[in-house]
């Protein structure tokens, strides 16, 4: 995504270089970089580095000429010069992004150190140095939607869909006969809407003439019942904007601002500007809750924690509005927030970011309401490149995201994959306690292990799993019994494990460690995920006696010959010992031998019924040395 779109027209985030780097050389660059005409403000910049006057104030403009254009390789090969020389903190910031948009992860880290070395107290900052090696656990992420491009999209910038019952409006640049805006050498914007067919085909692309101006205009946000929109648009709309005090140019500067339209006879009419814009900062990207109370934005505003947040205003049901409030820490930082969005039931909140751990570019987060926490939504919904502006529809069970990992913004379709959020919740049986660190896995049907986490400080661990399939928890932790939770099959979203483990109770005589047999299947001498329990026992019973030495005998059933039979139990201890010495035990402590069927548990002989069988299949385990 052009940086542009981000805030559609974010004059005030840019960062201007100081005037005394300036000279008679750069004049004509500068001012087009002031004017945003970015495109050939860099052309000119290059003109000078080719003729050899470059400088670290050329570099760093041509780096922020191609950044605010989002041309990462361009960027980054000028910010590697502009670093040459000391610069401010956000520098090697915006350096670390165009790295990132790219998967340069280890060069990216580099400039992030820099970066929080210069700046601290960001909170930017303080979550790299608290986990610069984010990504793989990032990429493990359970994927959550199919994602695939709609046959909708042009060959210039399409944008923040918004399905209102049948009707997808979206921002556009794609009408060739507007003039063309230099920041992005692409025409401004306009708001289209097409139609939503019963078969999930998007046709009919039109543009909404009665809310088009001829600057840029969108996106957009409907109320429920379709009668009412709120649009973004510049603030030239209404004839007001502001001198460029700054700079000193003749240059008028417009703001973003939100407006509103109704819905008279199937036209938009009686447009008006939210009561909360002014000429001093930006409003944009406006996203209504389903109930029609809560007008989620984006802006520059007083009070913002970073150059943009994300903010929330209440709509009354006189149509009035409250006082707009920032949402705060948890979702906003010191780098840039916006294209808010919320769930239909108010539950979990959507927006995108440039300053929290991502793929690169801006990555799409989720806020669980009840969690209160922002988590990014992994792959495929973001990639290396800008990744926003995502609405679900839960009628179409759909959703829209908006990216330009393909070179330019497109419109995605993200369709939810049936999955269902797995909480295990690991306690103390006896005593209902809480326990952390506690080893838990999740196995499909056919028995395979699909992850293996440790309990939080909750003693909370969550997989996500496919719908309709019944899984196991396995729960393990250093003084108590491992054991297995079923998990039904389900549709989800979301169910809850309960893992009380009871603590371990083995009985040590003067001769033996006493446990559940240790069964083994017919014919077989692996070990089974229900002896590899009762073994774990036997390990941590050894563990805490350092000078105990074991015998492992092996027993069969009286099925098949004698001399098979004494090669499988020989077979079976030894899996045994193999099975404690990779838990840790030395090998001098333990040791086996395999019985064949000359010590049954039932002397049934010839006529042992299934369940006697399996007894007669066993592990005992004697003490050699206490």
């Amino acid at each position: 995504m052009k940086k542009v779109y981000i805030f559609i027209l974010s004059l005030v985030m840019l960062s201007i270089a100081p005037l005394s780097a300036q000279n008679k050389d750069t004049k004509k660059a500068d001012k087009l970089f002031k004017q945003f005409d970015y495109f050939d403000a860099a052309a000119e910049y290059l003109k000078i580095a080719e003729n050899g006057k470059a400088d670290g104030y050329v570099h760093k403009q041509l780096a922020e000429s191609y950044f605010n254009m989002f041309n990462a390789a361009e960027a980054s090969k000028w910010y590697a010069k502009a670093v040459e020389t000391p610069q401010e903190a956000e520098t090697y910031f915006r350096y670390a992004q165009m790295l990132k948009a790219q998967g340069k992860y280890e060069d990216a880290n580099k400039q992030m150190k820099q970066f929080a070395a210069k700046a601290p107290n960001d909170q930017r900052a303080k979550d790299f140095n608290a986990n610069p090696n984010y990504l793989p656990k990032l990429l493990d992420k359970q994927k959550q939607y199919e994602v695939k491009a709609l046959e909708l999209n042009s060959d210039k910038s399409d944008f923040g869909a918004f399905l209102n019952q049948n009707s997808l409006y979206f921002a556009s640049a794609r009408n060739g006969a507007r003039k063309t805006y230099g920041w992005t050498e692409e025409p401004y914007l306009d708001i289209y809407k097409a139609n939503y067919n019963l078969d999930g085909t998007i046709i009919n692309a039109e543009p909404v003439t009665e809310v088009n101006s001829k600057w840029h205009d969108g996106p957009v946000t409907l109320s429920a019942d379709g009668n009412t929109m709120y649009f973004a648009s510049e603030s030239f709309l209404e004839k007001s904007f502001e001198k460029d005090k700054i700079n000193n140019t003749k240059l008028k500067i417009s703001q973003v601002n939100l407006f509103k339209a109704s819905n008279v006879n199937g036209k938009w009419s009686n447009i008006t500007v939210l009561p909360f814009c002014n000429n001093e900062y930006s409003t944009g990207n406006p996203f209504l809750s389903k109930d029609g109370k809560t007008l989620y934005f984006s802006s520059n505003m007083p009070g913002s924690i970073g150059g943009i947040d994300v903010w929330k205003v209440a709509v009354n049901q006189d149509g009035t509005f409250g006082t707009p409030e920032n949402m705060g820490a948890k979702i906003n930082t010191e780098g840039d927030e916006s294209f808010p969005s919320v769930s239909e039931d108010n539950k979990i909140f959507y927006f995108a970011s440039s300053g929290r751990q991502g793929f690169g570019g801006y990555d799409l987060f989720m806020y669980d309401m009840s969690k209160g926490e922002s988590v990014n939504m992994g792959k495929p919904v973001n990639s290396e490149k800008d990744d926003f502006a995502f609405s679900f529809n839960k009628e179409k069970n759909i959703g829209f995201i908006s990216s330009n990992r393909a070179g330019v913004d497109n419109i995605y379709l993200a369709t939810p994959i049936c999955g269902v959020e797995v909480m295990t919740i690991v306690t103390d049986a006896k005593t209902g306690a809480i326990l952390a660190n506690a080893k838990v896995s999740i196995v499909d049907d056919k028995k395979n292990v699909i992850s293996t986490e440790m309990s939080n400080s909750k003693g909370e661990v969550t997989y996500y799993v496919e719908c309709d399939k019944n899984y196991t928890v396995q729960a393990s932790k250093d003084g108590y019994e491992s054991n297995t939770f079923p998990v039904a099959a389900s549709k989800g979203p979301e169910k809850k494990v309960d893992a009380p483990l009871n603590p371990i109770d083995v009985i040590v005589t003067e001769t033996e460690v006493v446990l559940k047999p240790i069964f083994f299947e017919f014919n077989k001498s692996n070990i089974t995920q229900e002896g590899a329990f009762e073994l774990d026992k036997l390990v941590q019973v050894m563990q805490h006696n350092q000078d105990m030495v074991i015998m492992a005998n092996s027993h069969t059933d009286n099925r098949g010959s004698d001399i098979y039979n004494l090669n499988l139990s020989d077979r079976r201890a030894k899996s045994t010992i193999q099975y404690i010495i990779s838990k840790g035990i030395s090998k001098e402590r333990i040791s086996g031998k395999g019985m064949g069927e000359t010590q049954p548990k039932v002397d049934c002989k010839e006529n042992c019924t299934e369940e006697q069988h399996a007894e007669n299949r066993r592990s005992e385990f004697l003490i050699v040395k206490k």
